[in-house]
């Protein structure tokens, strides 16, 4: 069977659009509706807490039912219909009721089509990168579009070209082809045995300090660099150069997996990570160390989350895939993810843009620490294993 390419690169494309559109500039968005920076932080940690629960949910259905991709679909229609009520309600109470049902159903789809994506893959996992760089190529052009846009049209615009998106989604979704994991000949292990392994743990915990490192960057980078007097289209201009750098890197991944251990992929992407968020903290008002900084994407969120979907699929195997992926969703995503907006968004005021993005980086140090000690030493984590 052929792998559906351009489908599956579709759904990547409008998935990775939708979050162009929504993460840079949601929090100038509850800025222009009136909300504090602690109020912010508040409705984002709600927007990625739900990733604790939702997608280990649905990953269980998914794969005690094996309807992942009637699990996707339905995610994604919800999504579209829950989103669309920011367009008719105001106030923080219904904004914190949409922002909890629509993420329950908007964090249940991703983890879902990773798995299924590898699914089709099944003995091409390298070509993941491949079919994920469409994702970085429509999150490009819809940061730079709605930054334009932003600069001519007033920001209440924002909701209504976001639900156009997740549309898109959803249909996309109804063209993927189903795709059954092969178990033949692989031996059954507990879920419960995977998780408590100690590099599993480790790995989580790697993920959670990632994941909790990037929230200031998701939550209030445009907010940081509005306070530091550069225009929407600039903002728009250095979140699309962050991605660029992550489409360049998804191109040589291939060769780069065949050459380097996850291992080493992992560590060198965390240190890089570090010296981002230390270039961000101190260095904001100089736009050539910024631009340096947004490249350094490509490390510590392309090469990380690459070598982090690779990891889950060699400890959980196709039995548990859905599960893993879920997990790493949940755990890392999810509560690496709340825990700092919630931080960021208290600290704000109090302490500064500048010191929440070095909490950030002394986040990554731990990350780095724990990810040296524990993970990847095994063979069966080696890059060349990866087909």
């Amino acid at each position: 069977m052929s792998i559906p390419y351009w489908r599956l690169s579709g759904f990547y494309f409008f998935y990775f659009a939708t979050v162009g559109s929504f993460i840079p500039y949601w929090s100038l968005y509850l800025k222009d509706a009136g909300y504090n920076p602690a109020e912010i932080g508040q409705l984002s940690a709600l927007l990625i807490g739900t990733k604790i629960i939702a997608p280990g949910l649905w990953g269980w259905l998914a794969d005690r039912s094996g309807k992942s991709l009637f699990i996707i679909r339905l995610a994604s229609f919800f999504a579209a219909m829950l989103f669309a009520g920011f367009l008719f309600f105001q106030g923080y109470l219904w904004f914190a009721v949409i922002t909890v049902g629509f993420s329950f159903f908007w964090n249940a789809a991703l983890p879902q089509f990773e798995a299924a994506t590898l699914f089709h893959l099944k003995d091409q996992p390298h070509r993941y990168s491949q079919i994920r760089l469409w994702g970085s190529i429509g999150f490009i052009l819809a940061v730079l579009g709605v930054g334009r846009l932003l600069d001519v049209y007033p920001i209440a615009l924002l909701p209504a070209a976001i639900t156009a998106l997740l549309v898109g989604i959803w249909l996309v979704s109804l063209l993927v082809p189903d795709a059954r994991p092969s178990h033949h000949g692989e031996e059954a292990e507990g879920i419960w045995k995977i998780v408590t392994k100690p590099a599993v743990l480790a790995f989580w915990l790697v993920g959670m300090l990632m994941q909790s490192a990037h929230a200031p960057y998701y939550v209030f980078y445009s907010l940081y660099l509005k306070n530091h007097a550069y225009s929407s289209t600039l903002i728009g201009g250095l979140w699309a150069l962050g991605v660029v750098a992550e489409i360049v890197l998804f191109v040589f991944m291939k060769p780069l997996l065949a050459r380097v251990s996850l291992r080493h992929i992992l560590l060198c992407s965390i240190f890089l990570a570090i010296a981002r968020w230390q270039l961000i903290a101190w260095c904001a008002d100089n736009l050539w160390l910024l631009l340096l900084a947004q490249l350094l994407h490509a490390a510590s969120f392309g090469s990380t989350h690459v070598a982090a979907i690779h990891l889950v699929q060699n400890y959980f195997g196709s039995r548990h895939q859905g599960k893993g992926q879920a997990l790493y969703a949940g755990l890392c995503m999810g509560l690496g993810g709340m825990v700092g907006s919630l931080y960021s968004g208290y600290f704000w005021e109090l302490l500064g843009g500048e010191l929440v993005f070095a909490i950030g980086a002394a986040s990554g140090c731990l990350a780095f620490l724990a990810a040296f000690i524990w993970i990847g030493r095994e063979k069966a984590e080696a890059g060349q294993g990866l087909g």
